[in-house]
């Protein structure tokens, strides 16, 4: 039976990640920074696949407030999608193209989705996040019981910031994905799947290591400063988006 070993949550993307995931035996990364637009997502994805790599562009959309976020992970758009809009405009933009919707971390903080969140969206959530090395353990465990609770597949990814963690963490899929469009129809159709991770000291490490850098990446001051000025790449009210997300943006 074909089989195909992917990342599907990286934030990083350059020749030593690349290197690390191929040592690895990962098949596909599929690479999602944060406020980045998706035409610059997409050129780097594709300047780093070749024949032995498939990287995927995605998007990690922020969807609500800063302070009250709720987390989508799209892949498989073609057109692009803003941060900071309501969560019902970015789910209604992600099903006008058929995209496979993610939900990365459920549960943790309040950048991600809820039980609740979870149930009332249940029919346009492909895959629940089960694992990464930022969670907890009893992050997981609550995790992988909505997703048993919802009947939702389930999905694993390093959600690497960092270079090291690539190839830690994978999902391996009963099916062979040679191209973008594979990948979304294996997410969106359910396809056979198991999650897995390494263990040991150095996994500890490593995860830890991500830990620490998470406690910056959420800083507000650091957020405030960079992005909310209306003229980041990624805000709704950008004049890239030409007004298109103004009835649902909320900033």
């Amino acid at each position: 039976m074909p089989t195909t070993r992917a990342d599907l949550h990286v934030k990083v993307l350059d020749e030593a990640v690349v290197e690390r995931a191929k040592a690895a035996g990962v098949d596909v990364l599929v690479y999602a920074p944060h406020f980045t637009r998706l035409p610059d997502v997409r050129e780097r994805a594709d300047r780093f696949s070749d024949d032995e790599l498939l990287v995927v562009p995605g998007r990690e959309v922020f969807t609500g407030s800063y302070r009250d976020r709720r987390h989508l992970l799209a892949i498989g758009l073609e057109d692009p999608v803003p941060d900071f809009v309501t969560l019902s405009g970015a789910l209604s933009a992600f099903d006008e193209q058929d995209a496979a919707v993610l939900a990365p971390h459920p549960t943790f903080l309040n950048v991600s989705l809820s039980a609740g969140d979870l149930s009332r969206y249940r029919e346009q959530i492909d895959a629940v996040e089960t694992y990464n090395p930022k969670l907890l353990s009893h992050h997981c465990k609550r995790a992988r019981s909505i997703a048993n609770a919802h009947d939702i597949p389930a999905f694993a990814s390093t959600y690497a910031h960092l270079p090291r963690t690539i190839g830690e963490v994978w999902t391996e899929f009963d099916t062979d994905i040679e191209s973008e469009a594979d990948l979304v129809a294996a997410l969106r159709d359910g396809v056979e799947r198991r999650t897995y991770h390494h263990h040991g000291v150095r996994h500890r490490t490593r995860s830890f290591t991500e830990k620490l850098h998470l406690a910056y990446e959420n800083s507000w001051e650091k957020v405030d400063r960079l992005f909310l000025s209306g003229t980041e790449p990624t805000h709704p009210r950008h004049i890239a988006y030409d007004g298109r997300f103004d009835d649902v943006s909320v900033y």
